[in-house]
């Protein structure tokens, strides 16, 4: 029997088919059963005031099965992932602040918080590879130069350890991406910050910070090799149009082409005040159109793009009910069918109770990747919204 029900008389158990009277404008995704009294509590910070049951469904004592254990340990690991990879990410922020200080008053750098804060990073990712890859897509921006070397520091390490290499070798490359734009605190602000197309001259002065980050990079105590050769090399080219050196092909190291892809990548998809950077799909396209060129390594493209996934992890999808879902684990035997967590219905234009959805065991389907701004959304408040139980 479908019966009424104030708020107050919700019980966990309950079988609620649909809301029968709000103040607001909520809508459920589908009939369900009460799991929880946070659940209850959520329909009343909704404004719910009362909803339909169907009396007949109710369950007595409901306990938790083992697949609602197992998701909300799921659910555990993968907060506590995002709460480590905000946490480290603010902190390299701060050292990468620091640095940028250190190098326009000529003081030699310190390179031991750089290291530690590094080191954090490749142990996280070397513990689980997707750990970190949610950080990179939480960005401020009018914070790009701040945080595009921790991004890139970021997507070397992941990289590198997916190519199979020594965690102390991928230790130095992390370090050599996270100095590679310290350079450009030398720039002026004029040709740094130019949201347009720069001339051929400042060009020309942009194209110094490379010198910079060489000059400084060399003079800081204790600096590995590896890292002074990643740093070095992020903007030469296989054709050798690049710069500084105008190397080619057969002079620039792996390392050195390993950074220029992921340097490049992180150009195209982080937010800058002036531009939105593109979906993941479209700058993995991009990619691909360098590396015909002669830009970057093919064989590597290919790999990176492996390595990130179809739909990275921590990135936004469209799925085909025309939810709004980010992305939460990688499916490798199937990866257009990732495991993800819905969170906004676009037609309505609003925010849903949170629901994780494994693609290989629904109809429903990716139909593109997306970016929050597309839809007035951020995407700061989706991962803290996200990282709620509701």
């Amino acid at each position: 029997m479908i019966v009424e029900k104030q708020l107050t008389e919700l019980n966990v158990g309950h079988y609620v088919t649909k809301i029968a009277k709000q103040d607001g404008n909520f809508s459920l995704n589908a009939p369900a059963h009460i799991k929880s009294n946070k659940v209850i509590n959520d329909l009343k910070n909704k404004k719910v005031i009362s909803v339909f049951i169907d009396e007949s469904k109710t369950i007595t004592n409901p306990t938790p099965t083992k697949n609602t254990n197992k998701k909300t340990k799921k659910r555990a690991a993968i907060k506590a992932e995002i709460k480590e990879a905000k946490a480290i990410f603010k902190e390299s922020k701060k050292i990468q602040k620091e640095l940028f200080a250190q190098a326009l008053s000529g003081m030699t750098v310190d390179l031991t918080p750089v290291i530690a804060v590094t080191n954090k990073s490749v142990d996280a990712i070397f513990n689980n590879p997707d750990s970190l890859a949610c950080m990179v897509n939480i960005r401020e921006k009018d914070e790009y130069l701040l945080e595009h070397s921790v991004a890139v520091a970021v997507y070397i390490t992941i990289f590198a350890h997916h190519l199979k290499m020594d965690k102390e070798v991928v230790q130095h490359l992390s370090v050599g991406a996270f100095l590679h734009d310290i350079g450009k605190i030398r720039i002026p602000d004029e040709v740094l910050n130019k949201p347009g197309k720069l001339t051929d001259e400042e060009f020309s002065i942009m194209k110094t910070h490379a010198n910079h980050s060489i000059e400084i990079i060399k003079k800081t105590p204790g600096i590995n090799k590896i890292s002074l050769e990643v740093a070095a090399l992020h903007h030469e080219k296989l054709n050798g149009e690049g710069y500084p050196f105008q190397l080619k092909e057969k002079d620039i190291s792996k390392y050195g082409r390993m950074i220029a892809i992921c340097d490049i990548f992180d150009a195209l998809t982080a937010n800058r005040v002036y531009k939105d950077g593109f979906p993941h799909n479209k700058a993995f396209s991009i990619l691909r159109k360098l590396a015909k060129s002669n830009h970057l390594d093919s064989t590597l493209v290919d790999k990176f793009i492996q390595c990130i996934g179809v739909f990275p992890i921590g990135s936004l999808v469209q799925l085909e009910s025309n939810k709004l879902a980010i992305v939460e684990r990688r499916n490798n035997n199937q990866p257009i069918k990732p495991n993800v967590r819905s969170f906004y219905n676009v037609k309505m234009a609003q925010y849903l109770e949170t629901q994780d959805i494994d693609l290989t065991d629904t109809d429903d389907f990716i139909v593109k990747s997306v970016r929050a701004e597309e839809f007035d959304l951020d995407m700061n408040t989706i991962i803290e919204m996200l990282l709620m139980d509701g």
